[in-house]
């Protein structure tokens, strides 16, 4: 059955020319995975089409040959194959086979790139900052200014790291109330709120929190890690309730905060509680990272099975040499399961400990994709600690899963079939 479909559909697709194509394979065989991305990202502002080939060989990407696609290939040390016109003919024929997982996504447009961060933010306090800068990547920054100002508009993709959209700077108060640089960014966001006209920092912090569901809701695409996942359908479950204990605001939280949250204005979670302790390191219950008990050797997460053909969306954001992921803390280091909405397709989970990491939704016309914990090359990453060296790991998977939703926006040829 399998040959017989093979000589229809090359019959049928005799009449179609096809270049001879530089393929970038994405298993093993590839020596640099993370500037393999940038490669791709580089040929889509050439304005020339990139099939990326889903599940073929860790998500190849096949593109027309052309000496400078070779030479900027050799440039960044990226593994490439040139493979003829015919044999690529093949190869299109095998994936387009309904009996193979695999299918070819059109990527078309090199999506415009914000990372929402404060302006005195280093590249290694954020991975997907780094892992930009290493791929070659172009990307631009926004804050809040630039999004109550409506510049989201600007972009296609919104990457936000570890900001606490609660007003509660990330509830770093018991460890480091009295550091300089706590200090300075509790002044910094004071100042900003009321040049801004708001009272407060949780008040501004969740009408920023609102640009970004209408950017979403709009088309935009919003990827997020670490606690900006968390704190930001905190915010939103929070509109017009005082959370904020007075070491934080001044005044005192609202009491019956717990009782009065808008799980409907949530994008992912439900039926979870705030943590109101001040000098408790923690926002909600959402988090699993101080209950779960999961030891280093053996922290890893899975990730799931799509149809290629039937779930492009999540079968994209999937693509990689392996479906074990290494795990890694942060403030926000896994997700209990039992707090995510219906709604929500989790990608990757650590089913022993019944969390999920990796998570994905649609909103309006847009799509997000929260990605738990820190750095995935970075185990327990600390204020302070150095940044990760990715010429040490050029090859990381949990790194692949955050360039995957880099690219992701260049493809709009289909959604996810519900």
């Amino acid at each position: 059955m399998k040959n017989t479909f093979l000589v229809l559909l090359i019959i049928l697709t005799a009449g179609k020319s096809f270049a001879s194509q530089i393929v970038i394979p994405m298993d093993e065989s590839q020596t640099n995975h993370m500037k393999a991305y940038g490669i791709a990202y580089w040929v889509l502002k050439q304005n020339v089409t990139i099939d990326w080939l889903l599940n073929y060989r860790g998500g190849s990407f096949a593109m027309p040959l052309a000496t400078d696609i070779e030479k900027e290939c050799k440039i960044r040390g990226v593994s490439y194959e040139v493979v003829p016109a015919g044999q690529y003919n093949l190869l299109l024929a095998d994936i387009a086979n309904p009996e193979q997982n695999m299918d070819v996504m059109k990527l078309e447009k090199a999506p415009k790139v914000c990372v929402y961060s404060p302006k005195t933010k280093q590249p290694w306090d954020d991975a997907v900052t780094l892992v930009l800068t290493y791929a070659e990547i172009p990307y631009e920054i926004v804050y809040d200014d630039e999004i109550l100002d409506g510049k989201l508009l600007l972009y296609d993709w919104l990457h936000l790291h570890h900001e606490d959209f609660t007003g509660q700077y990330g509830k770093f108060f018991a460890s480091y109330g009295g550091a300089q640089w706590y200090q300075d960014e509790v002044a910094d966001q004071e100042a900003r709120a009321r040049r801004r006209g708001f009272k407060k920092v949780s008040e501004m912090k969740l009408a920023v929190a609102k640009q970004i569901r209408d950017f979403i809701t709009g088309g935009g695409f919003m990827f997020a890690m670490c606690s900006a996942t968390d704190s930001y359908d905190i915010a939103m479950a929070s509109d017009g309730i005082d959370i904020c204990d007075n070491v934080f605001d001044g005044d005192a939280q609202d009491p019956e905060a717990n009782n009065k949250l808008h799980y409907e204005n949530c994008m992912a979670f439900e039926n979870w509680k705030l943590h109101t302790n001040p000098y408790e390191y923690e926002y909600s219950d959402i988090d699993a990272t101080q209950t779960r008990n999961v030891q280093k050797d053996v922290d890893y997460f899975t990730l799931f099975d799509f149809s290629a053909k039937w779930d492009p969306v999540p079968t994209m954001l999937c693509q990689n040499h392996t479906k074990t992921i290494k795990g890694f803390l942060g403030q926000t280091t896994a997700f209990r399961k039992e707090y995510i909405k219906s709604s929500v397709l989790v990608m990757g989970q650590n089913k022993a400990a019944n969390e999920a990491r990796y998570i994905h939704g649609e909103l309006g016309k847009g799509l997000w994709t929260w990605y738990s914990g820190h750095d995935p090359e970075d185990y327990q990453h600390l204020v302070g600690d150095p940044p990760t060296n990715l010429d040490l790991h050029p090859n990381s998977p949990g790194y692949r899963l955050i360039l995957n939703n880099v690219l992701f926006p260049a493809a709009r040829k289909k959604k996810q079939k519900t």
